[in-house]
């Protein structure tokens, strides 16, 4: 009998997003095809690996399955911090590599690559520990009116995401994320409707693959698409196909296409945009490793191409072992 491949699935991990990490971790356990053989791998907060409920060096556990299954996110998991230990130890894993996760995880990196391909994102000012905040507000409130968006650059799932709603609350607003991060980014607020779009490579004879963009319709108590929104609230609303014009359903297809490609990304990607009635698509940022919980977006952009979690699954593990 032919033996199964062993699967060693990445979860938990010293990031703010350690919640939704279990719940990935645990959705792709659960849907793993029977060719496989699922290792539960769980990454405590401080950073230590179990395996077997047991504290293991990464190097023991590695010896004892064939490809990770990467369902970390956030800091760490996500940025190119677990990617360097599994290309020291040359094991294939699922999703970007650690370049790629590294550039894509930073937010104003990220906008300047697309800007440059001519890509809309919204005007933005950065600020780091140690500017001098009346003058960072000044160059704000020169720069675009408000609402503004504040935001640590490198953290994911809309964790520590302030929206300002006059220049008067800036000041309140950096003192509270710089508790979160050194680099804040102060974005204008577009108004208009949220999209996300996911992408895969070599899917369905295409290299890479668009999904269908989401229009995503957060409860109005949260004003926006939150860390609530996206895993709590049971109040949040997506319409797929989301309800766009064809030439915007294009534009947020391709520019989703574009952003993996020219970030360098591998397996799967989505991106997050906001569609504004009067200026268009605006690009907001890419996630290398998107969530796969019960509230996630990509296990509902699947199932409305009629793929099933198993099947996708069993095509990045595969992707993984090929090297592609």
């Amino acid at each position: 009998m032919e033996s199964k491949i062993r699967v060693g699935v990445l979860r938990g991990g010293p990031s703010s997003e350690y919640d939704v990490s279990l719940k990935s971790g645990s959705t792709v356990l659960k849907n793993l095809p029977s060719r496989y053989a699922p290792i539960d791998i769980f990454i405590s907060k401080d950073g230590e690996w179990h395996q077997g409920g047991i504290v293991r060096s990464p190097d023991k556990i590695f010896s004892n399955v064939d490809v990770i299954f990467n369902a970390l996110h956030g800091e760490y998991g996500e940025d190119g911090g677990v990617q360097k230990i599994l290309d020291a130890h040359q094991i294939p894993y699922t999703g970007s590599g650690t370049v790629a996760s590294a550039l894509a995880m930073n937010k104003i990196l990220t906008k300047e690559r697309l800007k440059k391909e001519g890509v809309k994102i919204p005007l933005h000012v950065v600020a780091k520990t140690g500017d001098d905040v009346g003058e960072k507000v000044e160059e704000v409130f020169r720069s675009f009116s408000p609402p503004y968006v504040v935001k640590p650059v490198s953290l994911g799932s809309s964790v520590g995401v302030i929206i300002v709603k006059t220049i008067f609350d800036l000041v309140e607003a950096l003192a509270e994320a710089s508790e979160l991060t050194d680099t804040i980014l102060i974005e204008e607020g577009i108004l208009g409707r949220e999209a996300t779009c996911g992408v895969i490579n070599h899917f369905r004879g295409e290299h890479i693959y668009p999904l269908l963009p989401i229009e995503i319709l957060p409860p109005e108590k949260n004003g926006f698409y939150d860390y609530d929104a996206k895993y709590v609230s049971n109040d949040t609303r997506y319409m797929l196909p989301g309800n766009f014009s064809a030439d915007e359903k294009k534009t947020i297809q391709d520019v989703s296409a574009l952003a993996h490609d020219i970030l360098g990304l591998r397996h799967y990607s989505r991106s997050d945009f906001i569609v504004s009635p009067r200026r268009g698509v605006y690009f907001l940022e890419v996630n290398t490793l998107p969530g796969l919980t019960d509230h996630s977006l990509v296990p509902k952009s699947l199932d409305a191409i009629g793929c099933s979690l198993p099947q996708f699954f069993d095509h990045l593990l595969t992707l993984a072992m090929e090297r592609r």
